[in-house]
């Protein structure tokens, strides 16, 4: 896969899967524009590790909640990039801000959970496309199980959130397609150095000792890489057929049926 000379901007890619995003591209010769809001250390060690893959790139801050900074960080990329290629939508706050079950919930919290995922996508998209050609790829990291079920109750905010994402996936593949450029969602499933390590130790103990034990029937949590590879591909000219799809990446975890004891699922 070559994808050398091409441009992206990765919202939330100064660690976890959107820095594992930024690596893959790298390495196969797109030139990447690091986002981050807070840690500015982490953009520039996420830079120098794109410069170690023989690409380059530039770091930009932006609070996604706030239209005004995504408006501003798309100008930059316009000043610094001419073009984009690729935008992948994968920013996030921590979990404390909207980590909270539906009756106890705030509404700052659901609007920090709303900006932040389906708010921030409708903007970014609308700012990036007069930036992009026949060609563009355009990808929404989400959660489809958690847009699809309720029993995390904490989650009803970021679930929620991410359903309306997903739903606007569907919406703008069909208005960009005649422009030739495509919109999907990957869906990792829970992924080590990720929104998990921003909960509790207790809860990340459980989601992680329930995959290793057959939920995942690959027997593990997926890593940056391995959701990172995912969105290579639909980078890829291979993948201009496919758009409007939201896209497991989760070693088989949404294969699993939730009434029937693991044991008896995996054999």
């Amino acid at each position: 896969m070559s994808l050398k000379g091409k441009h992206a901007l990765i919202t939330g890619s100064s660690r976890g899967i959107g820095r594992g995003i930024a690596l893959k591209l790298a390495e196969n010769g797109v030139k990447v524009a690091i986002h981050y809001v807070h840690n500015e250390a982490a953009a520039k060690d996420t830079l120098e590790k794109v410069r170690k893959r023989g690409s380059d790139g530039f770091i930009v801050q932006a609070d996604v909640t706030k239209p005004e900074d995504i408006k501003a960080m798309f100008r930059k990329v316009a000043d610094e990039f001419g073009e984009l290629d690729i935008f992948v939508s994968n920013a996030r706050p921590e979990a404390e801000a909207f980590f909270q079950p539906p009756m106890d919930i705030t509404l700052e919290q659901w609007d920090t959970a709303f900006d932040s995922q389906a708010k921030a996508f409708l903007i970014g998209v609308r700012e990036a496309t007069p930036l992009m050609k026949n060609g563009g790829k355009i990808l929404a990291i989400t959660y489809a199980e958690g847009s699809r079920t309720g029993g995390l109750q904490p989650w009803v905010g970021m679930g929620s959130a991410k359903a309306a994402l997903e739903s606007l996936v569907r919406y703008f593949g069909v208005a960009l397609a005649k422009r030739g450029i495509t919109v999907n969602a990957i869906s990792p499933g829970w992924t080590e150095d990720s929104v998990l390590n921003s909960l509790p130790q207790q809860v990340q103990d459980l989601i992680t000792n329930w995959h290793v034990r057959g939920w995942t029937p690959m027997g593990r949590l997926g890593t940056p890489a391995d959701v990172a590879d995912v969105v290579g591909l639909f980078c890829s000219d291979d993948a201009g057929w496919i758009t409007g799809q939201v896209i497991y990446a989760d070693g088989g975890a949404s294969l699993m049926n939730p009434g029937v004891p693991t044991e008896i699922q995996i054999g």
